[in-house]
């Protein structure tokens, strides 16, 4: 196996800290990422083999623009895994400061914009869920302006976003491997206690498919549930509604995703 250059947002603790343990035990260069300095020194303790760790709000565009800047400083990567995200807030829309729902800026608009803005790595993972099949397709109001807020609903959407942002890559840049990944319902902070997956199964799908040179993870436009590839809600292959998506994120953050070029 050779040693890859990777990065992994939301890798302070939970599956981001576990699949970097991972990746750095098999001898990859590993750059970690927290939302803020303190969150950021706390994972690199816990992650000494880590190469570095950046700090970044994800729930702030520009704090997202600005991160993106800074792993492009840092250097070109083989793998970005887009690990960050939050639960679903039932009963808090939870406000930005641009203004939007929490859920969505860090689960859907960072992601698109990490993946607009950092220079084009072999691979991409981004992480879903089975929810994504309760997400809604007519992708209308994605910022929760008119709709009555329903946490669980806004998360499940974020999931069917992350997806619908896996396939859309696929297609506009075919020289990169881009997947999204279930890990499964497991018993992280996020998760809760009462999770029924297995844990230690929760972050080896998506290191897998970051680093590995096996046959299987050399594929793309798939999604994949403990290393096999699985039937996903067919709309997010579905060009017109990815382009929907994608249209809603730069109108939002003036950040167009450059589908011309793989730079």
């Amino acid at each position: 196996m050779s040693m890859s250059n990777i990065f992994i947002t939301g890798s302070a603790d939970g599956l981001g800290q576990m699949a970097a343990r991972i990746l750095i035990n098999e001898g990859h260069n590993v750059l970690i990422h927290a939302r803020s300095d303190q969150r950021a020194q706390e994972a690199y303790a816990m992650l000494p083999g880590a190469v570095g760790v950046l700090s970044g709000d994800l729930s702030r565009i520009k704090d997202t623009i600005l991160l993106a800047d800074s792993v492009n400083k840092f250097g070109k990567f083989d793998a970005v895994i887009h690990n960050a995200g939050i639960g679903y807030r039932e009963l808090n829309r939870g406000n930005t400061v641009d203004g939007l729902p929490e859920v969505f800026a860090v689960n859907s608009l960072a992601p698109y914009l990490l993946t607009a803005l950092i220079n084009k790595p072999e691979r991409l993972i981004y992480i879903s869920s089975s929810l994504h099949f309760h997400g809604d397709k007519t992708l209308e109001d994605l910022t929760w302006q008119k709709k009555r807020w329903n946490g669980f609903q806004a998360y499940a959407d974020s999931k069917f976003h992350n997806l619908l942002l896996s396939q859309a890559t696929a297609r506009f840049w075919p020289w990169i491997l881009s997947n999204a990944v279930e890990p499964g319902w497991v018993s992280t902070k996020m998760g809760g206690a009462e999770a029924t997956d297995d844990l230690a199964q929760g972050p080896v799908t998506q290191a897998w498919l970051a680093s590995s040179s096996s046959k299987e993870a050399l594929v793309s436009g798939c999604y994949f549930y403990h290393q096999q590839a699985r039937i996903f809600n067919p709309k997010a292959a579905d060009h017109e509604c990815q382009e929907v998506f994608l249209d809603a994120c730069k109108r939002i953050t003036g950040v167009a995703m450059p589908v011309s070029r793989g730079l």
